[in-house]
């Protein structure tokens, strides 16, 4: 199975909605919310990642001056594990450099041990806790951040 990796374009958006809703659930992005994302370019940056004609990843991320974020990233179930999501974060890393940031900031659940780890070992730290952020279930949030100068993160 090849993955390919492409910009994210305006026909994309119903399997994103629905990988989204399959993935988050409660925090899913709806097909309005994605197709807000899409019309604040070229500030923000979409990939996707494809296995043939089926989405099976996604990256986005808002680049703003000299802190980035990250707005989303996600790997569909079956592709889990295989290194999609180090690949995702690596571009986004990169999206983020290229535009001249010198950190960049995501927020993680902080019941997802899965995608800690990733950002840890790609040289993400813990910087603040937003205390009941995700609902339901009042789960906290953990902003984290990657100094992009110097040394090669990921």
């Amino acid at each position: 199975m090849t993955v390919a990796l492409r910009e994210m374009e305006w026909p994309d958006i119903e399997q994103l909605s629905a990988l989204d809703e399959q993935l988050f659930e409660h925090d899913a992005w709806s097909a309005r919310s994605w197709w807000s994302e899409l019309a604040g370019r070229p500030r923000r940056q979409y990939t996707v990642a494809t296995d043939v004609d089926r989405i099976v990843g996604y990256a986005g991320i808002d680049c703003a001056g000299s802190t980035a974020d990250v707005m989303t990233i996600a790997v569909a179930p079956g592709q889990q594990g295989r290194g999609l999501g180090h690949t995702l974060l690596y571009r986004l890393m990169t999206q983020a450099r290229e535009s001249g940031a010198e950190a960049l900031l995501l927020e993680v659940r902080a019941d997802n041990e899965r995608a800690r780890n990733l950002y840890a070992r790609a040289g993400f730290e813990h910087i603040q806790t937003r205390r009941g952020y995700y609902q339901p279930g009042n789960v906290d949030a953990y902003v984290m951040r990657a100094h992009l100068v110097g040394e090669h993160n990921v």
